[in-house]
């Protein structure tokens, strides 16, 4: 059952996914606004590759856990709208605590960082996946499956909003009036990718822009003469890098960072467990560090 959901939006969104690319290419390509380059979308799909790898790889042990635990629902629903509609909001829920923790968790931030290591925003970035996420992203699920959803129910929902997840990543939608006020827009996906101090680890909904706007995360995308314009990528892009520094660059500075001489153990668990951007020296800084430095700033100037 399962398998031919899965078919079905591979073979809708499969035409429209290469329509979309091919629109936007042929646009950037008419009006040299550079979105694409043969490097970043070579990237892009190879990052979705390893991703898919893996995902499919752990796909009956995924269903397993989130099965077992499905035994032991403490609720009986009736296959219905509310059943979905309720499916539909808590795996998007649940979605944005996963992708906020990849954000405020180092040891999970080397992970999630391949997304957002592209330098560019087009369409293909949204196939620029975080390569080791399917080996943890269930444990969030765990809850829902435990309030009595078919493991099989929740995976489908998850697949059809990372549809929606996909088609964000552009520069040729601006604003999309009052949904806007609802849903995760390209406007408001702009600003998650962008490495700007304002717009550091906001907007981390993947269909839903309510949980942000709820639990403090939202920052809506500010015009030129508000803000400076959008900086995409990291806040120290990737210079020159091969087909391993691209996956694994954070592991190896959390290595240099963790067996540094003369730290002490609490030290190097804050470089693991802490915010990106921590150091017990003042090094570097984190996106909170990094707001307060450029408010202070600018409000000297």
């Amino acid at each position: 059952m399962e398998s031919i959901r899965e078919y079905w939006l591979i073979l809708i969104s499969t035409p429209i996914y290469c329509t979309i690319i091919g629109i936007e290419l042929l646009l950037s390509n008419l009006q040299h606004r550079k979105l694409y380059t043969k490097k970043n979308v070579a990237a892009n799909l190879y990052l979705m590759l390893l991703n898919m790898g893996i995902d499919i790889g752990l796909r009956v042990f995924t269903l397993g856990i989130l099965g077992y635990f499905y035994k032991f629902a403490f609720l009986n629903w009736h296959m219905g709208i509310v059943y979905w509609v309720l499916l539909f909001a808590f795996e998007d829920l649940m979605y944005y605590w996963l992708h906020r923790f990849d954000h405020e968790i180092r040891l999970f931030w080397a992970v999630h960082v391949t997304h957002h290591s592209s330098d560019l925003m087009n369409i293909t970035v949204g196939f620029r996946s975080s390569v080791f996420q399917p080996v943890y992203r269930f444990i969030y699920f765990i809850p829902i499956v435990f309030m009595g959803f078919d493991p099989l129910d929740l995976l489908f929902v998850y697949s059809a909003t990372q549809i929606w997840g996909i088609f964000v990543h552009t520069e040729y939608i601006r604003k999309m009036g009052w949904l806007e006020y609802i849903l995760v827009t390209p406007s408001h996906h702009r600003v998650h990718h962008g490495s700007n101090p304002k717009y550091l680890d906001k907007n981390m909904g993947m269909f839903l822009i309510v949980w942000d706007k709820l639990f403090g995360t939202f920052q809506a995308e500010l015009t030129e003469t508000e803000y400076e314009p959008i900086r995409y990528g990291l806040t120290k892009n990737l210079d020159n890098y091969n087909a391993v520094s691209l996956v694994f660059h954070e592991w190896q500075q959390i290595w240099k960072d963790c067996t540094q001489k003369g730290i002490g153990f609490n030290v190097r668990l804050n470089y693991l467990f802490g915010p990106p951007g921590w150091s017990h020296d003042g090094s570097r800084q984190t996106s909170v560090q990094m707001r307060k430095t450029e408010t202070t700033s600018s409000r000297n100037d």
